[in-house]
Parts: structure tokens; C-alpha cells; sequence
């Protein structure tokens, strides 16, 4: 059984020239966005249209025996990626659009592959697009539509067994020719760790919650805020979600301090923390 695969439009395939087409997406060249030793995410243009590779050249075994021994599931190919985005596409949560995907090799050390999608163009992270909501507060419309549909987002990934491991507000981006015509349209982004199961687990929900909570802690968010998202997400009545889950979500905000002094070397502002009148001269109306 050959351990080859490759999924890639004719045309596409065409314009990248003659040969081994695997060989030449591997040596593609462009703008480089990351480089790491064993992946390279870089944007390149072809026949017109502006697209994203994300390179994998085989992350060897000792990486591989690293992560099993402190119990990560180790990133091997861009396997994880392709499949992830068929699952958003299928959920209807945008992402980067898959134009083609490649992998050789059957070692999961020495396994190269890729995938390309399509660039989305203007868009704006959440981590850039909030950053200077504390002093500049925005329309309390806009604030709850964002806030709403980030919580929609977070749980039709979490009810259909998808968490995303590194669920930060950078990765949630704005179309913004959309956002200036008043629509939110959010898209998911860098899937190259997501994990699929038939249910998500109590613990990798509770980390990509944290993951969210710690990347929003500096945005000015409210503790009205806060609990809007926690109904918005649970479909619940708040009362009931606060007693029947209060472990579960002290977890995520024990967890989401530690990440927040781990990256800045202090203890972060949680709204939780603030007197109610401090919280209140927060609020917009």
C-alpha cells in the first residue's frame, strides 16, 4: 500500500511547471511567515492568485519520542491540517479555503508533505483588532456580536469533538471589507495542531477556555462580558451553568492566570478580581 498522497487541482498543478509536482511545492519560494526545522508556512503567487504553503520536512524521532514522553501528541505531517479544515468546512466555520494537499513517505519521522489554502486577504486578527479596546472602547453592539460569535464558534468545534490547542484570539480573524459593510465574519486559523475525536475531552476543552480567556485578559473585557460569553457558549441558563460547572470554570481561570504570568511575568487584571463599581466604570453603553 503506497504511503503517497496528492490532492491537487490539474490546473494547479499545471501552472507550477513540468516534473515531480510534490518536488516543486517542496521548493516553493515566497514570503516566509514562519521557519521552523521542520515546517515553513510562507505566502507565494500563482497565475494571479495570492496562497499560503505550509511545508513539512519530517520532525525526526527525537522530536517525535519528546513530545509522547511529556504526553503531547506530536505534529508529524500537514495530515492534520488538511483534515481539520474539511471538518470546519463541513461544521460551516470559516477558514482558509484548501486548494491542495501532498504528503510522501510512510516513517512518521521522515514524512514530508504540505498543504496550500488561499489567501484571505484583508483580514485582521481579534488580538490586533482589540488591542486598544481599554482605552478606546468599542460600540457596545460590536463588542456583543464579537462576543457572541466567538462563542458559537467555540462551541460547535467543542460539541462535535474538535479542539484546537492553540485557541487564541490571534488565530479568530475579521474580514474587515465585510466588517465595513456591518457584517462579523470570523475565520479559524493555524489548524496545524487541531485534534478530532467523537467527543471532545473535559480537560482539552478546558485548555483551549483558558487558552481563549488568557489572550483576552488585556482587551478590557467586563465580568458582564465574561458571563455574556459563558451563556452564550453553554446554551444554558447562567445560574445553572454556574452551579453545576463552577469546577470546571475555576479550572479554566486558574489555568488561564498561570499562562498569563508564564508569557508576562505578572499576575494579569482578571475582571473576577475587580471590585463591581471598577468593572462598571468599564462598561459601554
Amino acid at each position: 500500500m503506497s504511503c503517497d498522497t496528492l490532492v491537487i487541482p490539474d490546473d494547479f498543478a499545471q501552472a507550477l511547471g513540468g516534473g515531480d509536482v510534490f518536488e516543486r511545492v517542496m521548493r516553493l519560494q515566497g514570503e516566509i511567515f514562519r521557519d521552523a526545522p521542520a515546517r515553513k508556512t510562507l505566502r507565494f503567487h500563482l497565475d494571479g492568485k495570492s496562497c499560503f504553503a505550509k511545508l513539512h520536512s519530517g520532525v525526526g524521532w527525537r522530536e517525535i519520542f519528546k513530545n509522547l514522553l511529556t504526553l503531547r501528541l506530536p505534529v508529524v505531517s500537514a495530515a492534520t491540517e488538511w483534515r481539520a479544515i474539511q471538518k470546519l468546512d463541513a461544521l460551516g466555520i470559516p477558514t482558509t479555503p484548501l486548494i491542495a494537499y501532498g504528503s510522501r513517505g510512510c516513517s512518521p519521522a521522515s514524512r514530508r508533505s504540505f498543504v496550500i489554502t488561499e489567501d484571505l486577504g484583508d483580514i485582521v486578527s481579534l488580538e490586533d483588532f482589540c488591542r486598544d479596546w481599554p482605552t478606546q472602547p468599542p460600540p457596545l453592539s460590536l463588542k456583543r456580536a464579537l462576543l457572541r460569535r466567538v462563542a458559537e464558534i467555540s462551541a460547535t468545534l467543542h460539541d462535535h469533538g474538535l479542539n484546537h490547542r492553540d485557541f487564541y484570539i490571534c488565530h479568530l480573524c475579521l474580514d474587515q471589507p465585510r466588517l465595513r459593510n456591518g457584517e462579523i465574519h470570523l475565520y479559524l486559523i493555524d489548524l496545524h495542531r487541531m485534534q478530532s475525536r467523537r467527543a471532545t475531552p473535559t480537560e482539552a476543552r478546558m485548555k483551549d477556555m483558558a487558552a481563549l480567556y488568557f489572550s483576552a485578559l488585556d482587551i478590557g473585557l467586563t465580568r458582564r462580558d465574561c458571563l455574556r460569553f459563558l451563556k452564550l457558549y453553554r446554551r444554558g441558563r447562567l445560574r445553572d451553568i454556574l452551579r453545576v460547572e463552577a469546577g470546571f470554570w475555576k479550572q479554566v481561570d486558574e489555568r488561564a492566570r498561570k499562562l498569563y504570568h508564564k508569557y508576562h511575568d505578572h499576575w494579569p487584571d482578571v475582571p473576577f478580581d475587580r471590585r463591581p463599581e471598577a468593572d462598571h466604570d468599564r462598561l459601554t453603553h
